[in-house]
């Protein structure tokens, strides 16, 4: 054992210094990311999203889906490589470069790294409430975040950027130098996760705008990013995917469509893309969106709201170091409390663990706004108890909004 062991250390000495990290994923298979890529993901503010579940809440009603955003976003990475490369063989007249598939891959990888606990329920349902910001301007901060943060690794995309363009912008140790000779990139890399349809840098090829529906597609959704959580929530949910993104891939033209260049794919995948959809809709129906889930949910964020008072969990978008700390380890630390500030907390947490969940007592679809329900209902609410003799907590009827529509909980 002793012999092997110095074997395989000799060998790790001698790889050469760009040699691809392989990857064993439970969906994809082996795959290969670029070294720049696993620096990235061997960073605390990456390494967070370990604790972060993918589904939020789903677990509850499916066991099996305890999958996280750490692997859905190396997922994600990859998917947005084979696309990438897959047109650009094809046409090559593109004018797309290496350069640009790793800052693709690079926005892919980093995609979610704005996640809060439990996913989105901590910005579709616990900030609203707070305060209003989008998991996806989180992860443009936590991005500065991380380069800014993590030693050497500035420097080693700069050096990755001129290796691969032939393109010197100048050399600097120092971060903030760092920061200016890579503004470009950096804030392409933000774009391509929020798009706002800016041209790529250095190149004004409006044929290029098809590396901003890779990650994100704002057109018309069809991206990489779903094209890994449903194959990847499928798989731990233990339901059917009939999808089949990797002939989707193989398909996949640049094109221009009513002077708008655009990725399109061959008429005889119409079924295909069919299927996906029709994946989308099942797995919002089935679990996303199941009302369990949705109860439990409204539970934790109940209990974050106020959690908050003393732990200060909104403010901490306001500080990526903190930030950094904030996975779903934080309902544990609400249940484990002894100093009696968080009982409040803990008590809605404790029926969860009790089965013990609010129950829909109705549910009203109006075109109306929060507000204008909140007014049109106030003297219904008013009128509406719910007994529970099984709970000391306050038994009046709750009024949980998502627009457009209402539930009425206990």
């Amino acid at each position: 054992m002793a012999e092997q062991n110095n074997v395989v250390t000799t060998q790790s000495k001698t790889m050469p210094k760009e040699q691809n990290k392989v990857f064993k994923d439970s969906v994809h298979g082996t795959i290969e990311l670029h070294p720049l890529l696993v620096k990235i993901i061997d960073t605390p503010q990456f390494q967070r999203l370990r604790n972060i579940k993918q589904l939020g809440a789903v677990s509850y009603v499916y066991p099996g889906a305890t999958h996280s955003r750490f692997e859905h976003s190396i997922g994600v990475a990859y998917l947005a490589g084979e696309l990438l490369k897959a047109i650009r063989e094809k046409q090559q007249d593109l004018g797309i470069t290496d350069w640009d598939v790793l800052c693709v891959q690079i926005a892919a990888l980093c995609h979610d790294l704005g996640h809060g606990p439990f996913s989105h329920m901590f910005d579709l349902m616990f900030i609203p409430e707070a305060r209003r910001l989008k998991h996806e301007e989180l992860s443009k901060k936590m991005i500065d975040h991380l380069m800014e943060k993590n030693d050497g690794l500035l420097k080693y995309m700069k050096d990755v950027r001129k290796k691969m363009t032939g393109e010197d912008r100048g050399d600097s140790d120092k971060t903030e130098e760092l920061k200016n000779i890579l503004k470009e990139d950096l804030d392409f890399i933000k774009n391509l996760i929020d798009p706002k349809h800016k041209r790529p840098p250095s190149n004004p090829s409006e044929k290029r705008y098809i590396l901003y529906e890779i990650v994100s597609n704002e057109r018309n959704k069809i991206d990489v990013d779903k094209w890994d959580y449903f194959a990847r929530d499928c798989h731990y949910l233990g339901m059917k995917n009939s999808f089949d993104h990797e002939r989707l891939i193989k398909s996949a033209r640049a094109c221009e469509v009513d002077g708008e260049w655009q990725i399109c794919y061959r008429d005889k995948e119409v079924f295909n893309l069919y299927d996906m959809f029709y994946t989308r809709f099942s797995l919002h129906k089935r679990a996303y969106q199941h009302k369990v889930k949705n109860s439990i949910e409204w539970m934790i964020t109940d209990a974050f709201l106020e959690a908050d008072k003393h732990l200060s969990l909104s403010k901490a978008i306001n500080n990526m170091e903190k930030y950094t700390q904030l996975t779903d380890d934080v309902f544990e630390k609400i249940l484990n409390d002894s100093s009696g500030k968080l009982d409040d907390a803990k008590a809605i947490l404790l029926r969860i663990h009790r089965r013990d969940i609010y129950s829909c007592l109705g549910e009203l679809i109006s075109q109306k706004s929060k507000e204008e329900l909140q007014v049109s209902i106030s003297v219904a609410g008013q009128l509406m108890w719910v007994v529970h003799d099984s709970s000391n907590v306050d038994n009046s009827a709750g009024l949980c909004f998502s627009n457009p529509s209402f539930t009425l909980t206990q």
